[in-house]
């Protein structure tokens, strides 16, 4: 199918309740907190109309506007910014506490705060991340059900889509979503779910394989070894909450992903596309590591932004996830470069700075934040995934007794 020849429409109704009824699997009685941007305000109402049919007893939705947000930045001092309001934590504990079941939609302009101090984006997304700790934690735990989607909105789209019309943009960007979630299949659901069991084969192979470490290469300069710390869990698609209810974390997802052991990470790592940190793109950067330690690094725009990350506290200058993501997936075959971490994360293998999730750590779930760093998972108040792999990527799993097993050549899984 061309996007020319698609309706929206057609697949919008579609979307929701693939997210709604497989990803989130609302029930009666659920509640349910959307986040979402004011420009994609009617796909929130698609959404809440489609929760409450499939049985939800509450949903609320938090809407988010990043001219409002600029506007702030361009004229609060950092005192103001950084006061974190007492009822903001609150609201989120609240639904926290109640289980909630959480759909987040990212879309957002690439360039939305291009040119704003940097300090200002840094300190006020520090003081949020310190509010909201126990918050995130739990999230990270999986103490509730979650999801992360996508929905096509103009300042996002005509940065993909330059060369279009604005509404064409917004069409075409529609349609790379939809076929990205396999929507288009005469059977999506039963498509999803065995796109997911193929994840879960994955998975099985490096969690039953108990390798030592990874070793990347690729023809862009990447070396690096990468430790994996014992009892590691590579997941898939499907996760389950506290309550034992399944789940799907990211919409599309691609990727299969554990945790790096927090000091075993050694060698050059070289990005394969632009990071969109807080509406800045950070281009052509890399990393180097020593003992799992950022010790140096560089980029061709927006160092400064990688600085920020990297300042945020000690953990995030260490790996808290690695996951891999075979080249010739739906969307990297589209050849579309979404400024987008959901979707380019889901086209290329990748790494997280920051904190890494606990259940990817046999019992990790139920460790103390020290316990887990015993263990060798990486803990901080952020998570940035940044895009390492392209069509020479190779990787290599090494068991203890120094077995070599190829995982990845020339993109692509061959296990």
């Amino acid at each position: 199918m061309d996007y020319k020849n698609f309706k929206v429409d057609d697949y919008i109704e579609k979307y929701a309740e693939l997210i709604l009824k497989i990803g989130l699997k609302i029930k009666d009685g659920d509640k349910l907190v959307v986040r979402c941007p004011i420009e994609a305000r009617d796909f929130a109402i698609k959404c809440t109309k489609k929760a409450y049919e499939l049985g939800a007893g509450e949903v609320v939705v938090d809407y988010r506007d990043q001219v409002i947000s600029r506007l702030k930045y361009e004229n609060e001092n950092i005192d103001v910014l950084t006061d974190i309001p007492k009822h903001k934590v609150d609201k989120e504990n609240y639904y926290m506490e109640k289980k909630a079941k959480y759909l987040s939609v990212t879309g957002s302009d690439p360039d939305a705060f291009k040119g704003v101090d940097s300090d200002k984006l840094f300190q006020s997304n520090l003081a949020n991340s310190k509010a909201l700790r126990d918050f995130s934690a739990k999230m990270m735990a999986n103490y509730v059900s979650w999801i992360v989607v996508g929905a096509s909105i103009p300042s996002w789209a005509t940065k993909v889509f330059p060369d279009l019309e604005e509404d064409e943009a917004v069409k075409r960007l529609w349609f790379e979503i939809f076929n990205s979630v396999r929507l288009f299949e005469d059977d999506p659901e039963k498509a999803l779910e065995n796109h997911v069991d193929n994840l879960n084969r994955y998975s099985k192979f490096l969690n039953d394989a108990k390798f030592e470490k990874l070793i990347y290469k690729s023809e862009r300069g990447t070396d690096l070894e990468v430790g994996l710390p014992k009892g590691y869990i590579f997941a898939g698609a499907g996760d389950i909450n506290s309550d034992g209810e399944q789940f799907i974390a990211n919409m599309p997802s691609e990727e299969v992903f554990s945790a790096p052991r927090l000091d075993g990470v050694n060698g050059k790592v070289y990005s394969t596309m632009p990071l969109n940190y807080n509406g800045n793109l950070i281009e052509d950067f890399y990393l180097v590591f020593k003992d799992g330690l950022v010790v140096d690094y560089d980029a061709k725009a927006g160092k400064e932004y990688l600085k920020n990350i990297l300042e945020t506290d000690e953990g995030a200058k260490r790996l808290g996830e690695v996951a891999l993501v075979s080249y010739n997936t739906p969307i990297s075959m589209r050849k579309v470069l979404f400024y987008n971490t959901l979707y380019d994360e889901n086209a290329s293998c990748h790494f997280a700075l920051g904190k890494s999730y606990p259940t990817c750590l046999e019992g990790g779930e139920k460790l103390s934040i020290e316990e887990l760093k015993e263990r060798g998972m990486n803990d901080s108040l952020t998570h940035v995934d940044f895009m390492v792999g392209d069509e020479t990527t190779e990787i290599i799993g090494v068991k203890e007794n120094g077995e070599q097993v190829q995982i990845f050549k020339e993109g692509n899984f061959v296990i």
